[in-house]
């Protein structure tokens, strides 16, 4: 993945990166119980995700107070900032990125990465936001032909998201998001999302870990303070979203005001045909050709399993 197969010694000492396996990432758990309930767990995992107790308790539980304490730490470094420039500046949110591949659970991370930041100290107000809000209206896509090409960068309008972040950033009172409607596959022109000054916001998307465009000077990932990218190979990814695409042809592809609607009546291996062939003319090739490719910038990488498990945790080097 970011290292070769078999690295020899003088190139493993080379990667920025310090990899943990799982068990030894877990044993840095702090001794304390998860603050989740079983409950609350299922209803944050998505579709196809096993998600359960352990896995929040070896994997999540130990990021998060790693998250918590990069929170605490840009804290004390912007008070002896602001000590040494002798002026009261006040201090702005902590933004962390998520990122990876349609079906890789990055979402699911992300809500649960939201729900265990606010229960630690110095973090009680954490904000999530999707990109998906910040893809151009279904019509727009249309009028620029990119519907076949929706999720990959040009999709975006990546001057909003880059504006919605650097307010929040700059510590405005109050930012709105635009509404993305997963059932209507398209923005909802008159609902928004609020955020109004968190310790924390959470940006999930695909390509939130994009490097500025052609032209451009600034990327919404210089804005970052952490970023996760969830990693795994690319034939488990296949497999989750076919999976994933048959739980929602049973189920919310019923749903008549469903954009999928249409893929309801379809056969288990109609349906299957249609994902495979969605995955490898629109997923698989955002993902080799814009997504992957911003692995090796992200702060952390989760690398998972066939069965969704984290199995490493590759950590920066400071």
């Amino acid at each position: 993945m970011l290292e070769p197969q078999h690295p020899s010694a003088h190139a493993a000492h080379l990667t920025p990166f310090i990899e943990l396996g799982r068990a030894d990432w877990a044993a840095l758990a702090p001794s304390m119980p998860s603050p989740l309930r079983e409950t609350e767990i299922v209803q944050l995992r998505g579709l196809g995700e096993p998600l359960d107790p352990t896995e929040v308790a070896e994997v999540y539980l130990p990021l998060s107070r790693l998250l918590n304490l990069y929170v605490g730490g840009t804290k004390a470094l912007h008070q002896v900032t602001s000590e040494f420039l002798r002026e009261q500046v006040t201090p702005t949110p902590f933004v962390i990125g998520v990122a990876g591949s349609v079906a890789v659970g990055k979402s699911t991370i992300a809500r649960l990465l939201r729900e265990l930041l606010a229960r630690w100290e110095h973090t009680p107000r954490v904000e999530l936001v999707t990109t998906d809000g910040f893809l151009f209206p279904n019509a727009e896509l249309e009028r620029r032909g990119l519907m076949a090409r929706k999720g990959f960068p040009e999709s975006y309008d990546r001057r909003a998201l880059l504006r919605f972040v650097s307010e929040v950033k700059a510590g405005a009172a109050e930012v709105r998001a635009p509404f993305y409607s997963h059932l209507a596959y398209d923005i909802v022109s008159d609902a928004q999302i609020t955020v109004r000054r968190p310790d924390v916001l959470i940006v999930e998307g695909l390509n939130v870990l994009q490097p500025a465009a052609a032209g451009h000077k600034l990327a919404v990932s210089d804005l970052f303070d952490f970023t996760i990218y969830v990693d795994a190979r690319t034939g488990d990814i296949a497999r989750w979203y076919e999976e994933r695409f048959l739980k929602l042809q049973r189920g919310a592809f019923a749903n008549p005001r469903s954009y999928f609607h249409r893929y309801a009546s379809l056969t288990e291996d109609e349906a299957r045909a249609r994902a495979r062939s969605i995955w490898q003319s629109i997923n698989e090739p955002n993902l080799l050709q814009n997504i992957r490719p911003t692995r090796s910038r992200a702060s952390l990488v989760l690398r998972k399993d066939a069965d969704h498990a984290v199995s490493s945790v590759l950590l920066r080097k400071l």
